[in-house]
């Protein structure tokens, strides 16, 4: 279990994090959802040891994070940050090999090529296995990030918006096998999202940040409510459900009022008569 207690985090005078506690159990999708600039990214990064805290505690395995042991609590990790750019000549094979670099060898093992390929197959890409990657499209570099970060066989799996600059078909492609490999694994997976109707499918577990608060957690069917969302994104919403219980969120535009003046047949007649005067 990742246990977080009493989490501080300050960057100069912006808090991104208030007295923050939750634990987070093995086997389960936990997506973190809330506003720009509320701290999800920056929660991401104080997990993985990037970001020193200003007081608190973060827990795994019998384990607390510390400055001087910070490598191998970073070998617990797969994370995959938001926004990476694979601007190297590199194949999407190498790529993704790349996530078992603590173990490779000047001599790569026939089992660890076969693996990574078979990672690329199952998201759908292995026919991009000899392609460089910096030829590719964003949402092809960020399928092959994802299958990197499987390939490093975490306890702790960590995405930051991972779906970003992929199409309806990828995203549900990735966000299935997540789901299915995080139970399969039992690992603690931690992945922050923009889309709440793709939280709503995916999660296990809701965090809901504001202001460096965590403001509600939960299954999205226990917490996902029109006054959640009003609250936190100050937009109205509807919230209904499927045939299967998710909720789906609709938000709901602010009115305006437009005024419009009626016309007369007359009127029009005059209008389109002065109008081709002046183009004479």
């Amino acid at each position: 279990m990742l246990q977080v207690t009493n989490l501080n985090i300050a960057l100069d005078d912006l808090i991104l994090a208030k007295d923050m506690s939750f634990h987070l159990k093995p086997g389960k999708v936990n997506v973190i959802i809330g506003p720009n600039g509320t701290g999800k990214s920056t929660l991401l990064k104080t997990l993985f040891g990037d970001i020193q805290t200003e007081s608190g505690e973060i827990s795994f395995a019998n384990q607390t994070l510390q400055r001087k042991q910070l490598s191998h609590w970073r070998k617990q990790f797969g994370y995959m940050p938001q926004d990476i750019r694979l601007d190297v000549e590199l194949s999407a094979l190498e790529v993704v090999l790349l996530g078992q670099l603590d173990s490779l060898g000047l001599r790569l093992d026939d089992s660890v090529i076969k693996e990574a390929l078979s990672a690329l197959d199952k998201i759908g890409l292995l026919h991009l296995a000899d392609k460089q990657v910096n030829k590719l499209s964003g949402g092809q570099c960020q399928m092959i990030l994802f299958a990197q970060a499987l390939m490093r066989k975490p306890k702790i799996l960590m995405l930051d918006e991972p779906v970003s600059a992929l199409d309806l078909h990828f995203q549900h492609v990735l966000l299935d096998h997540l789901d299915a490999q995080t139970k399969e694994q039992n690992w603690v997976t931690i992945m922050v999202l923009h889309d709440l109707n793709l939280a709503a499918q995916y999660a296990d577990n809701l965090l809901v940040l504001k202001d460096g608060k965590l403001v509600a957690s939960g299954h999205p069917s226990d917490i996902l409510t029109p006054s959640l969302v009003e609250s936190v994104y100050k937009v109205k919403a509807e919230v209904t459900r499927d045939t299967a219980g998710v909720p789906f969120v609709r938000t709901i535009r602010k009115s305006r009022s437009v005024t419009t003046k009626s016309i007369s047949p007359k009127e029009q007649t005059m209008n389109v008569k002065e109008s081709v005067y002046q183009a004479s």
